[in-house]
C-alpha cells in the first residue's frame, strides 16, 4: 500500500475518533444550554489520575540527639511552634504575583558571490590545423556562477501580568522538609469560569509568619490560569479548523 494510501487511512481514522469525541462532547454541551457552567467537584489531588509524587535529590539524614537538661533539639527549625503549614493537610496562601516583559529583536543576514571561469585558449599546435578541426577543440571547460543570500528577521515582544492570592493545601512532605503544594481555584461570573491552579515545592522558612508565601519562592512552579464558557468557546477556532490545522501541509 501506498505512503499516499497510509496517510488517507491515518487522517480518516483520525477524522472518525474526532467526530466521536467531540460527538460525545457536544452532547454534553448541548445538555447545558441555557445552563451556568457546572462548578468542579472538591477532590483530593494525590487520587487523580495521572497523580505522581514528586521526587527531588535529598540531602542524608541527620540523626536527631538530645541534650541532658536543654529543651532545644538538634535539627529543630524553630524553638517555638507556630501555625505555618508544615504537614500534610494544611494550608497557606500563595500569592500570585507574575510580571513578565520581554522584548527580544534579532536580525542576520548573508551574502555570498561565487564565479569560477576557467579554460584553455590555445593547444599545442592547434594553429597548424585547419578551420574546421580548430572548431572541436574545446575552448572554454568550466563555466560556474553562485549567487546565495539569506536574510533572517525575528523579534518578541511580551508582556504578562497576573495578580491574585489562592488557598493551597499541602499533599507531600519531602524528606528534607520541603512540601509540596496544590491550590485550585474557580471563580463562575454569569456564564464563564474563571480558574487558577497553583502547584510546586516550596521550603518552609519561605513561609511568612501570616502564612503566605510568594510565587516566586515555588520551585517548580506550575501555574495555569484559564476558563471555560461561553466566551471561551467563542475564542477557540472549531474543532474542524483545528484538525485541517494539524493535517494540511500548505
Amino acid at each position: 500500500m501506498s505512503i499516499i494510501s497510509n496517510r488517507i487511512l491515518l487522517t480518516g481514522a483520525s477524522l472518525a475518533i474526532l467526530g466521536v469525541a467531540s460527538g460525545c462532547s457536544s452532547i454534553d454541551r448541548l445538555s447545558q444550554i441555557g445552563e451556568q457552567p457546572k462548578l468542579a467537584a472538591i477532590e483530593n489531588p494525590t487520587t487523580q489520575p495521572g497523580y505522581k509524587p514528586v521526587q527531588m535529590p535529598m540531602p542524608k539524614p541527620e540523626t536527631v540527639s538530645y541534650n541532658a537538661n536543654s529543651l532545644w533539639r538538634n535539627g529543630s527549625r524553630a524553638f517555638f511552634k507556630d501555625q505555618r503549614a508544615a504537614r500534610v493537610g494544611d494550608l497557606l496562601t500563595v500569592t500570585v504575583n507574575i510580571t513578565d516583559k520581554a522584548n527580544i529583536a534579532n536580525e542576520t543576514q548573508r551574502s555570498r558571490t561565487s564565479k569560477e571561469d576557467s579554460g584553455i585558449t590555445d593547444f599545442v599546435g592547434s594553429k597548424t590545423l585547419g578551420a574546421q578541426a580548430q572548431k572541436v577543440l574545446p575552448g572554454r571547460l568550466l563555466t560556474a556562477d553562485s549567487t546565495a543570500s539569506t536574510d533572517g528577521k525575528g523579534s518578541v515582544n511580551r508582556q504578562e501580568a497576573l495578580q491574585t492570592n489562592v488557598a493551597a493545601v499541602v499533599t507531600q512532605v519531602l524528606p528534607n522538609g520541603n512540601l509540596v503544594v496544590e491550590g485550585k481555584q474557580e471563580i463562575r461570573v454569569n456564564y464563564e469560569i474563571r480558574e487558577l491552579i497553583v502547584a510546586g515545592i516550596v521550603r518552609p522558612e519561605d513561609i511568612q509568619s501570616d502564612n503566605t508565601i510568594d510565587s516566586s519562592k515555588i520551585a517548580q512552579a506550575r501555574i495555569a490560569y484559564g476558563g471555560r464558557g461561553q466566551i471561551t468557546d467563542v475564542q477557540q477556532p472549531r474543532y474542524g479548523q483545528q484538525v485541517m490545522d494539524v493535517l494540511l501541509p500548505f
